[in-house]
């Protein structure tokens, strides 16, 4: 059995990867840690309450960062409604958020479990670089972080160079890189393009049990999103692509060692990410001798849609 900890800013995407999670068999969620990002932290804790209590998961939510680590918060477009969850009324969930601070349950669980707590980061990483700041040492007894951030090696969602995530907490994602924890990210470019749920298979989900039809309806808004602005009727769910690579090993079929590098300078750069590919010769950096994450550049798109669309449907 592997032990989870989840970081999200539970939107429609996170949910389904929260879904993964949950009815996965090897994996135990020890808990969710809400952070503010697609929406207010308290509206996602309440997502993420509303979603696992849909999975039949006890597993308990922590409320984590308001806002940034050092910066006031950017103001970006929604494309999950102003709920997260497409706006359907959806979210009533039974449980509140436990007492304890999401920092304090992450260094807990993490002094508890030394070496074998992965932290899955769907958000911005407020909580996590918060934690580290706080307590170093537990922190690097982290087994794995694995990230969905940075626009891998294709172009931003939030700015041409800046993929959301980071560009929301860039202080943070900076912090992180820099912790000596291993880190797995998986880019926006894995995320993207044909890689998701279409018609079809949105239809089977509303037409299958009470998770399906949940993610069906919290999905409608970023459904209308992608007709609106591709003219494609599919969702892309870029959080539930993120924890497949860590849920689904041979999901990931390439990647790289990378040293990396967060822009957190105030201007058009902010937020990018700069990798420093091992096996290159850069002219600027002729020895790289930290590489600090590995970098999915390569997935099964079909395997991700075909065990998705079991795990879900089963």
């Amino acid at each position: 059995m592997r032990e989870f900890i989840i970081d999200t800013d539970t939107a429609s995407d996170d949910a389904a990867a929260l879904m993964i999670a949950a009815f996965s068999p090897d994996i135990e969620i020890l808990g969710v840690t809400a952070v503010a990002g697609n929406v207010d932290v308290r509206q996602a804790a309440d997502n993420a309450l509303m979603t696992l209590e849909v999975c039949g998961s006890d597993a308990p939510v922590y409320l984590g960062a308001p806002r940034p680590l050092v910066r006031e918060r950017r103001e970006t477009i929604s494309v999950h409604g102003k709920d997260g969850m497409g706006d359907g009324d959806l979210i009533r969930p039974i449980k509140k958020p436990a007492k304890k601070r999401a920092v304090d349950f992450i260094l807990d669980t993490v002094a508890k479990y030394p070496d074998e707590v992965e932290i899955v980061v769907l958000g911005p990483a407020t909580n996590i670089a918060t934690a580290i700041l706080t307590d170093r040492e537990t922190m690097r007894r982290v087994k794995r972080i694995w990230s969905m951030g940075t626009p891998g090696f294709g172009i931003g969602n939030a700015t041409p160079v800046a993929e959301f995530n980071v560009y929301i907490d860039a202080e943070a994602y900076a912090v992180m890189l820099d912790s000596g924890i291993p880190v797995t990210i998986i880019g926006f470019d894995m995320c993207a393009g044909e890689i998701g749920l279409d018609r079809d298979e949105l239809a089977a989900l509303a037409a299958g049990n009470k998770a399906g039809r949940f993610l069906e309806k919290a999905t409608k808004v970023l459904l209308q999103f992608n007709l609106d602005t591709r003219g494609a009727h599919m969702v892309d769910l870029p959080d539930a692509v993120a924890i497949a690579a860590a849920v689904w090993p041979d999901y990931v079929t390439s990647s790289v060692a990378c040293h990396c590098h967060c822009c957190t300078e105030d201007n058009e750069t902010y937020g990018q990410v700069l990798f420093y590919q091992k096996g290159r010769t850069y002219e600027s950096m002729p020895a790289i001798r930290d590489y600090t994450a590995e970098v999915v550049t390569r997935v099964s798109e079909q395997s991700f849609t075909e065990r998705f669309m079991k795990l879900l449907l089963k």
